[in-house]
């Protein structure tokens, strides 16, 4: 079980934070809605890790809504449904909803002259019940994040860039102990034309849980397809390298849908 649980985690960790950032990216940009403005994001993730042997696979459904409170403060709410399978003799795997989220992005500075923008983006991870946490589908406590957003524009496109901070709190300790993450990662995007969008994602993280410290990179190549302003479908594949003992490489495939509309 600690097993499942550990391998079921490392997988949320990365399809939580896709899921709230801009699609299909983990790097999240510095745009907001506008006053009024709304948005409604449904994503879907294929993962598949493996450990000595071992595999896991993730499946994850995820929604988020986003409401412009002012042109530069957006508020949004998240939840998903998730369903594991894994190759551990005796383990069934697991399905229903994880962390629902709750947070808002506050763009505080923007330079016209140099195209230049930084946000804030705090977010809660609302708990789930005791069942759900030991079979991996989540963490029994609230738990938090805070990121801090760059985006520069330029003459291919953009570049994004964040600093993200990760508290996870569990029920049970013994199976999972507290996680601490701090995550710095790039994304360039390239306009390609006026309806296409090619993404490039790289990333570096370190966690420390239960005394220990682990360092972690991510690398993902998408596209993104407005068929007209308010819509965009996204995909990407990401390659997720956990340095654990033993360690964990985890594949995933994304797409998404975005609409946004007042």
């Amino acid at each position: 079980m600690r097993t499942t649980t550990l391998l079921t985690g490392l997988l949320l960790a990365a399809s939580s934070t896709a899921a709230w950032a801009f699609q299909p990216m983990i790097t999240d940009d510095t745009g907001t809605q506008g006053e009024k403005g709304n948005q409604l994001e449904f994503a879907y993730e294929k993962d598949r890790a493996e450990q000595a042997g071992l595999t896991n696979a993730t499946g994850v459904t995820a929604f988020t809504y986003t409401r412009g409170l002012s042109e530069t403060l957006d508020v949004f709410v998240g939840a998903n449904h998730i369903r594991t399978h894994t190759n551990i003799p005796g383990d069934d795997g697991a399905a229903g909803t994880g962390n629902p989220s709750l947070g808002l992005k506050w763009r505080f500075y923007e330079n016209e002259a140099s195209k230049t923008s930084f946000a804030l983006k705090p977010a809660l991870g609302l708990p789930i019940d005791e069942e759900k946490e030991v079979v991996g589908l989540g963490s029994g406590r609230i738990s938090y994040s805070l990121t801090a957003i760059l985006t520069q524009e330029t003459p291919f496109g953009a570049v994004h860039a964040n600093l993200a901070s990760e508290r996870t709190v569990y029920r049970n300790k013994t199976l999972n102990p507290d996680s601490s993450v701090l995550r710095v990662s790039i994304g360039p995007v390239w306009d390609v034309d006026e309806k296409w969008k090619l993404v490039l994602d790289l990333g570096s993280e370190s966690e420390r849980a239960g005394g220990s410290k682990t360092h972690d990179t991510f690398f993902e190549i998408g596209a993104i397809y407005s068929p007209n302003k308010d819509l965009d479908f996204a995909v990407g594949i990401l390659r997720y390298n956990q340095n654990t003992r033993p360690s964990t490489v985890t594949n995933i495939i994304t797409a998404g849908l975005t609409w946004r509309f007042k």
